[in-house]
């Protein structure tokens, strides 16, 4: 190769590299350029300015815990009425039996309050009944009871307990057999005598419904024992049933209080009561007792005692009532209003005008000159 040739390679490759170095120092220009081409929105309304946003500093502020201020509220409590003392002979009124007796012992209690002439004694236990005497034994517990309480009225209450077997003459006979059914109706007769030593007045009180329908129609049946058993002794035998059953005869856990009011009557059992429900309890006992004891039943001063000058009897029958014909709004000359109220008396006999018509078919005669006054004889003849 000739060195004018060599001489033409290496120009070449210099303006090679040359033109290289141009076209690298040329491209960050380009694409510089290339980033700030203009969109045709910006070459018609122009480029809008930014903002560079400032992001404000945020100050937190303080929690504000709100606190509640507790209101002092004043209630308004009622005065709890003075207990009344119980007179020195009082009539003690002994509730005994199972768990129902002892509801119906605080129901009393709760009714005779404000009666000076009563007091009511409960010696019961609630586990107990006529079957399981050797648990607890009535008849050989009964008359030291009475012996120490001297009562006026002896109240029995129990049975609930009663729905298992029995020991009768060493051998345990289920419930309702032949020979349970037979030896529970002399139990309960022996009791209800021992209750009547001295003829004194007892009460048994029967069984009320239970949420449990088995439970139910047992209490039925042995209701039936126990009035028997108790009228064949010459005691009374109160019914509750009614108050604690529905219009269909059903359980019911809520009813009427002895205000009418609508409560809740047992617990969630099903057996045992509430406080109002043993106050209806009482309810039907309290109006018998008053019944039998007469004035000692009867309630401390009240209101009854306040007002007694201020009743008005009906008159008796046939009494002389004066009347007073009232004037009339057309005409007073026409039925001889022109006296006053109380210028002109008239008698009568005590009867209304519907009771003369029911009675006797009697018509009340009409005013003279009224429109119905149909009595001829009364109007002069020429």
């Amino acid at each position: 190769m000739s060195t004018t040739t060599t001489m033409r390679i290496v120009r070449l490759g210099l303006a090679f590299v040359a033109g290289a170095s141009i076209v690298v120092t040329a491209l960050p220009a380009e694409a510089q350029q290339r980033k700030e081409r203009k969109t045709i929105l910006e070459l018609l309304f122009g480029k809008p300015k930014r903002e560079e946003s400032v992001p404000e500093r945020q100050i937190k502020k303080p929690r504000t815990v709100n606190r509640k201020k507790k209101q002092t509220t004043t209630i308004a409590t009622k005065p709890e009425p003075a207990a009344i003392e119980k007179l020195p002979d009082a009539k003690v009124v002994l509730v005994v039996g199972d768990f129902i007796a002892g509801s119906l012992g605080e129901g009393l209690v709760a009714a005779f309050e404000s009666t000076p002439g009563i007091i009511v004694e409960r010696r019961t236990n609630g586990s107990s009944g006529i079957v399981r005497e050797d648990y607890y034994n009535w008849p050989a517990s009964l008359p030291g009871l009475i012996a120490e309480t001297k009562p006026a009225l002896v109240v029995l209450s129990m049975g609930a307990n009663d729905r298992q077997q029995m020991a009768v003459a060493g051998e345990k006979e289920k419930f309702r057999s032949e020979a349970w059914t037979k030896e529970y109706e002399a139990r309960v007769e022996r009791l209800a005598t021992l209750a009547r030593q001295g003829s004194k007045p007892m009460m048994w009180i029967g069984m009320p419904a239970f949420q449990s329908s088995a439970m139910t129609a047992d209490m039925t049946t042995l209701n039936t024992i126990y009035r028997a058993g108790v009228e064949k002794a010459g005691g009374e035998f109160v019914d509750i049933w009614d108050g604690f059953v529905d219009e269909n005869g059903k359980f019911v856990i809520s009813g009427s209080d002895i205000n009418g009011q609508q409560v809740r009557l047992r617990g969630s059992d099903g057996i045992n009561f509430t406080k109002a429900g043993k106050r209806k309890l009482a309810f039907y006992v309290e109006k018998e007792i008053r019944r039998v004891l007469g004035d000692a039943a009867a309630d401390g001063p009240g209101l009854q005692g306040d007002l007694k000058d201020l009743v008005v009897t009906a008159p008796a029958e046939d009494t002389e009532i004066t009347k007073t014909l009232p004037i009339s709004l057309s005409d007073p000359a026409l039925d001889g209003g022109t006296a006053l109220l109380g210028g002109t008396a008239i008698k009568g006999n005590g009867k209304s005008l519907r009771e003369k018509l029911v009675e006797k078919g009697e018509i009340a005669d009409a005013p003279l000159g009224r429109v119905d006054d149909f009595r001829l004889n009364k109007i002069a003849t020429p």
